[in-house]
This record gives structure tokens, C-alpha cells and sequence, in this order.
């Protein structure tokens, strides 16, 4: 099944990649999820549009990733979170409210899909988080998770 990728799948390509993948794999997941859609000769134009709004959002290059790590690793980021008793969070700490709070602590935009988190953060404390600015440089920091 040949499909074209609208968001970053790990070990299968990038936003506007076409790929070639099994009919299972394809119509009972990556289509469902909104992964993926069906290629077509139409949906293929659409492939400039995708890696348009890919370029803008992307790092430039590995200069450019590397001195975004530099901004990300001397930042101090801290995060307000509802806690009852013991620091136990009412939830949990999700990708995009990490992204807003190093955007609020003065770092740089970043993309919530490249966050790796350690599990589900669901109390108080610092927690490391990593993200992956291009393919060959990670950068990582630390979040403090306070009650709020």
C-alpha cells in the first residue's frame, strides 16, 4: 500500500514522505490515527504543501540545532501544575504544556511531537526531559514541576 506520511512516524519517514507500507499496517493504523492518507496523483501535489509547512517549523540545519541546544540546556524551566496533598498532580503533564513552558521561560518555539518524556509525569519534582532538534543532535533539560 503506498500512502504519503502527515506526520512524523518513527522508523518509517517525516511529514510528506512517500512511503510504501503493508495493507494492514496501513488501513488498520497509520490511516485511522491520521497518520497517513492514501496516495493518489492528487494527494501527491499536496506533498509540497506538507513539506512547506514542515520547512517552517524545522530546524535549519546542525548549526542552527546546535545552538539551539546551547539556549535549551542553560534554561531553567518550571511548570505550575494543580497538586492535592503529597504532590500528587490532579492528571498529569502533557507534551504541549512542557512546550509552553519553556517558550515562557524564554527558550525557542518547539515541536511537542519531539519531546521524549520519561513516562507520565503525575507528581511534583524535576523531571528530565529530552528532545530531538535534528537527526544527530538531542538536547535535553530539566523540568521542575511545582504545585500551583
Amino acid at each position: 500500500m503506498k500512502i504519503i506520511l502527515t506526520q512524523e512516524v518513527s522508523g518509517l519517514g517525516a511529514p510528506g514522505d512517500i512511503v510504501e507500507v503493508k495493507n494492514g499496517y496501513g488501513r488498520n493504523y497509520l490511516l485511522p490515527q491520521g497518520f497517513a492518507i492514501v496516495w493518489t496523483k492528487g494527494a501527491e501535489k499536496q506533498v509540497t504543501v506538507i513539506k512547506r509547512a514542515r520547512s517552517a517549523r524545522e530546524i535549519r540545519d546542525l548549526d542552527h540545532a546546535t545552538e539551539v541546544k546551547g539556549q535549551l540546556e542553560g534554561l531553567k524551566v518550571s511548570l505550575k501544575a494543580r497538586a492535592g496533598d503529597g504532590g500528587r498532580l490532579f492528571g498529569s503533564v502533557t507534551s504541549a504544556e512542557i512546550v509552553d513552558a519553556v517558550k515562557a521561560a524564554g527558550g525557542p518555539v518547539l515541536d511537542r511531537r519531539r519531546l521524549e518524556v520519561p513516562g507520565h509525569i503525575k507528581s511534583t519534582g524535576s523531571y528530565p526531559v529530552k528532545i530531538k532538534l535534528h537527526p544527530e543532535v538531542t538536547a535535553s533539560f530539566n523540568l521542575n514541576v511545582v504545585q500551583g
